[in-house]
């Protein structure tokens, strides 16, 4: 079945002021849709094209040579995507509980210490692309990835993501990535973080 674009769970005003409604509309409507058209496109005719993403960006080497970097760069945008607009929402913000901030403190000795690696991985990634919190098989771990890259691509389970792509941020932080970065914990949702957390250690 072809990738479709998911719909905001929320309104393109719902995350305001940390992120401003043209700036979603923009993202979601135009962006996210464009990733999702190009890789059904791209996949058509393929033995992938009627796979989920999970399996499409674990199986490129299946595809033709010259399909797999607009597969990669359009089904990572899809994957990467969905994933963002699930794990921020209006209510968002504050800190993790259970089992999830338990584990934030083991591995990277608390919240803000996380919140550091985190962002300074997207302030440091050159161009475009994303910094993750994901669960490696064994525990948590963060990293960045460039352009649309996902890390469902290397067998890991992308708990939180921040988009660094200049279309994510440009219209109210101009070329300050790190204040859009120090924002966006303000509308970061725990809860489905902490389901994703569950989910993967399952």
């Amino acid at each position: 079945m072809a990738f479709e674009l998911p719909a905001l769970p929320y309104s393109f005003d719902a995350l305001e002021p940390h992120i401003d409604a043209q700036t979603m509309e923009i993202h979601h409507d135009r962006h996210h849709k464009a990733y999702v058209d190009n890789a059904n496109a791209a996949l058509e005719g393929t033995g992938l094209a009627n796979e989920s993403v999970e399996q499409v960006l674990t199986n490129l080497d299946s595809l033709p040579e010259e399909k797999r970097t607009a597969v990669r760069n359009n089904a990572g945008g899809h994957a990467n995507h969905s994933l963002f607009w699930q794990i921020m929402g209006p209510d968002g913000g504050g800190a993790p509980s259970g089992d999830l901030a338990k584990a934030i403190d083991d591995t990277f000795g608390g919240l803000d210490a996380l919140k550091s690696a985190v962002n300074d991985g997207g302030a440091k990634r050159f161009g475009s692309g994303w910094s993750w919190l994901v669960w490696d098989g064994t525990g948590l771990a963060v990293y960045s990835t460039p352009n649309q890259d996902s890390p469902i691509m290397q067998d890991d389970v992308p708990l939180l993501g921040i988009d660094v792509w200049e279309h994510a941020y440009y219209l109210s932080y101009q070329n300050k990535r790190p204040a859009y970065l120090e924002a966006w914990w303000n509308v970061v949702n725990w809860d489905e973080v902490a389901r994703r957390y569950d989910e993967a250690r399952g």
